[in-house]
């Protein structure tokens, strides 16, 4: 069995679309670990095109309990910020939607949810202060990587629509269960078509200047 995870799409139809063009002929299951809202210009459409996909397990992550809630409880003003313009844009009649989503998956020996403690970990993370008793795959951090602790695994995916560092490049995971590899990829995507639609949806200044601001592949 092909199995793609992938998850921190945060509105941005144009690189979740390209994920599909690029796996779904060869792939047996997706797996999303969550972070489907908010930032990106396409959250509703996100969540359309995630919802048809007969073959896609979906998981909540942060962002989808901030939709939930109505509101943002982080300090930093520019994520306050985009949150307040994507949540005002949001149809509320897709919470039930989001809602439905799972906390956590078992995909063979791994498992699969949006973070471990709702901590960001990078590649660098001092994993003295992370608590892991079994293999992960997760996302969150927006950074993808490849790490042990006491025999265990952990697997980051990357993000698919908001890399904070390459802001063209969307990362996932590959995993084929009958040769137990997996392999982390990516791919570019037109950053431009999801900034010029930012403009076009009147985002606040501070919002578009965070993507422009960002590096390129």
């Amino acid at each position: 069995m092909k199995i793609i995870i992938f998850g921190d799409v945060h509105g941005n139809l144009i690189a979740l679309e390209k994920l599909f063009e690029i796996e779904k002929s060869q792939t047996d299951l997706f797996v999303c670990h969550g972070d489907v809202v908010n930032y990106g210009p396409w959250t509703n459409d996100c969540i359309n095109y995630l919802k048809d996909i007969p073959n896609c397990t979906l998981l909540k992550g942060n962002h989808e309990k901030y939709f939930i809630d109505g509101s943002y409880d982080g300090t930093n003003n520019i994520a306050q910020t985009f949150f307040r313009h994507c949540y005002q844009n949001f149809d509320k009649t897709l919470i039930k939607e989001i809602r439905g989503y799972g906390m956590q998956t078992q995909v063979e020996d791994y498992t699969v949810q949006h973070t471990i403690g709702n901590q960001y970990i990078f590649a660098d993370t001092d994993m003295s202060q992370i608590n892991i008793d079994k293999n992960y795959i997760i996302g969150h951090s927006h950074q993808q990587f490849f790490r042990v602790k006491d025999n265990f695994k952990l697997y980051n995916t990357g993000s698919i629509g908001q890399n904070r560092q390459n802001i063209n490049q969307s990362c996932y995971l590959k995993y084929d269960s009958n040769t137990k590899k997996i392999e982390l990829k990516s791919y570019l995507h037109d950053i431009d078509k999801v900034i010029n639609q930012m403009k076009t949806e009147k985002y606040p200044q501070l919002c578009i200047d965070y993507y422009l601001s960002k590096g390129r592949l």
